[in-house]
């Protein structure tokens, strides 16, 4: 599957369903998937449409804008938990934990690079530099046409806030720094430790 093919991994909604039934159950579930255009769950096993996945991510801001930012780093945080227990082989994980963080986070940013199109869609990721460790998503698909005052991609800094924070540098933290949602070109992650 290429970027070009506008997919993503459905993790970027059943993290979030999960969050969203356990902060209202599944009512509230319910609500913002179809306010994004979305019934139902998505299977575990397949790639989906980043359309959609732009839609419920973006429902979720219109809907609950004070507790958008929380629910979505929740999301991202579940998803970045999936990742380590199903994506990441665990010999990996051992030697990513055991480098000291100026060799893994290197390492561990080539790895995500080579699987962005399971995040950014049809997006362009980019590891802008490595010290400190910037990332980019051009175009980033699931703000794609959202306008906002503040940065609001929350789920992808969670993501790797979680990843990083787990193979690198147990204080590892994330910044959106830039976001397309507030006209730049780029959504830009400053991942720090």
């Amino acid at each position: 599957m290429t970027a070009a093919a506008g997919r993503i991994g459905p993790n970027a909604l059943l993290q979030l369903a999960q969050v969203l039934e356990r902060a209202g159950g599944v009512g509230l579930r319910e609500a913002v998937f179809a306010a994004g255009g979305v019934q139902g769950l998505p299977a575990l096993d397949a790639m989906i449409p980043e359309g959609p996945v732009a839609a419920v991510h973006q429902a979720l801001r219109a809907r609950l804008p004070d507790r958008a930012a929380a629910l979505s780093d929740e999301a991202g945080a579940r998803t970045a938990d999936y990742i380590l227990a199903h994506r990441i082989p665990k010999p990996a994980q051992t030697l990513l934990r055991l480098l000291p963080p100026s060799l893994s986070a290197p390492l561990l940013a080539q790895a995500i690079s080579r699987n962005a199109w399971t995040f950014a869609g049809s997006g362009a990721f980019r590891v802008v530099t490595t010290r400190p460790m910037v990332f980019a998503i051009a175009d980033n698909p699931v703000v794609r046409g959202e306008v906002s005052g503040t940065p609001v991609c929350h789920w992808h800094a969670a993501v790797f806030r979680g990843l990083f924070a787990a193979l690198v540098d147990p204080r590892a933290r994330v910044a959106e720094t830039a976001c397309c949602a507030c006209g730049a070109p780029a959504c830009r992650f400053e991942v720090r430790w």
